[in-house]
């Protein structure tokens, strides 16, 4: 698997992305400066292509798979832009970041990846699976009473969780209520700009 060996905070300033949309806290973040310095200005393809890259880059998803989304996206009844963001928030890992069983996504994917998880009382191991309204995923039994869940908690209790999970971080289950409206996604992704890349 391809692996992007820029340090974080350097994407998030390249991409003028508050690194605070990856899970990082405050006293992580020295050095991080909000938004893009000052240069030529962007085309419209430029624009376009960093939006792509900035959902890509929030929700850890490379190129092929992304598409396939859009792909997917494109099908669905409703704007296609809106659908794509939406089934990007499905993702299992994304969920596991979003109840705050994980301080960034990329440790949600290892957790996942880990086999740690059930979904609906069956092991999933997939990060991309996606999840549907009515869907319980909780951390196993046996893994809850590790270290680093109790290190996970102590970062993510004052989190905000979404209005369409219903979270219960003291025994490490959520359950997918209703699934997300645009409106309850708070990503800064002009998804309409990736709609109109995909779409020359």
């Amino acid at each position: 698997m391809a692996v992007n060996r820029v340090p974080v905070l350097k994407r998030c300033r390249s991409l003028g992305l508050d690194p605070i949309y990856l899970g990082i806290d405050k006293k992580s973040r020295r050095g991080a400066a909000n938004g893009r310095r000052q240069g030529k200005k962007l085309s419209e393809y430029g624009l376009q292509l960093r939006e792509k890259q900035k959902a890509k880059f929030i929700y850890g998803v490379l190129e092929k798979p992304f598409h396939n989304y859009y792909l997917k996206a494109k099908q669905m009844k409703g704007q296609t832009g809106e659908n794509l963001m939406v089934l990007l928030e499905r993702r299992l890992d994304n969920i596991v970041f979003r109840a705050g069983f994980a301080r960034t996504r990329k440790e949600a994917r290892q957790i996942v990846d880990h086999k740690q998880l059930l979904v609906n009382g069956k092991n999933v191991n997939i990060p991309s699976y996606l999840c549907n309204a009515g869907d319980v995923i909780e951390v196993k039994e046996k893994c809850r009473a590790s270290a680093r869940y109790e290190q996970i908690t102590e970062v993510t209790a004052g989190r905000l969780v979404p209005s369409w999970l219903d979270a219960d971080l003291e025994n490490f289950k959520v359950v997918v209520k209703e699934l997300p409206n645009r409106s309850e996604i708070d990503v800064p992704v002009d998804e309409m700009l990736i709609v109109e890349l995909y779409s020359k």
